[in-house]
This record gives C-alpha cells, sequence and structure tokens, in this order.
C-alpha cells in the first residue's frame, strides 16, 4: 500500500520551494504503529515521521563523522579521561536508596 506524506499547498511563482516532497511504500502494520506513536505524542503522522527520520539521520552522521584536534588537545584529553573519576554526590545518594519495591512498607506476599 502506498502512503504519500501530505505537501504543503501549492507555492506561489517565484517564491523558492523550501519543503520537498518525500513519498514512502509502507506495510499497513507500519502505518499503525506510526500513527499509534503520532497519536500519543499529539503530532501528526509527517511530523512524527520527519522528525523520526532527522533523528536517526543525526544518530548516524554522529558515528561516522571523525574528531580532530591537535595533538596538544589530544594529550590533554587523553590526561583527562587518565585521572581517577570524580565522586558525584546526587549520583552517589541517588544509587544508595532502596527501590520502591524494596521498601518495607509492610505488605508482604504480594
Amino acid at each position: 500500500m502506498r502512503y504519500d506524506i501530505p505537501q504543503e499547498k501549492s507555492v506561489p511563482r517565484g517564491t523558492k520551494r523550501r519543503d520537498h516532497p518525500l513519498s514512502m511504500r509502507l506495510p499497513e502494520a507500519d502505518i499503525a504503529i506510526i500513527d499509534r506513536a503520532a497519536g500519543l505524542r499529539g503530532r501528526s503522522r509527517t511530523d512524527f515521521v520527519r522528525e523520526a527520520a532527522v533523528r536517526a539521520a543525526e544518530d548516524v552522521l554522529m558515528e561516522t563523522t571523525p574528531v580532530r584536534m591537535s595533538e596538544s588537545g589530544f594529550k590533554a584529553f587523553m590526561n583527562a579521561l587518565s585521572k581517577p573519576a570524580a565522586s558525584v554526590p546526587e549520583i552517589v545518594e541517588l544509587v544508595s536508596r532502596k527501590a520502591p519495591w524494596e521498601s518495607d512498607g509492610g505488605e508482604s506476599g504480594r
């Protein structure tokens, strides 16, 4: 089944179009999942798919983009990584708490 992503209304002549149409063929099951998720987010199908596609593309680009730095910058980076980790009091307190299901709330046997 073919679904076209809705396009904006026509642009008057002489105006440069900023949006580009995108068309995809998707199975009914995929459309159902996308529509359900978009509805839960209060978004249109088009907005939901656009955002998800752009986010996925950005992730791929970030994974494959080399990080370049000077020799002195690399030495400073490696020096920072070599130092012992600093304790963050808020994180220490958080991981020291009992989980809600571990509390002695009284009702046992559930």
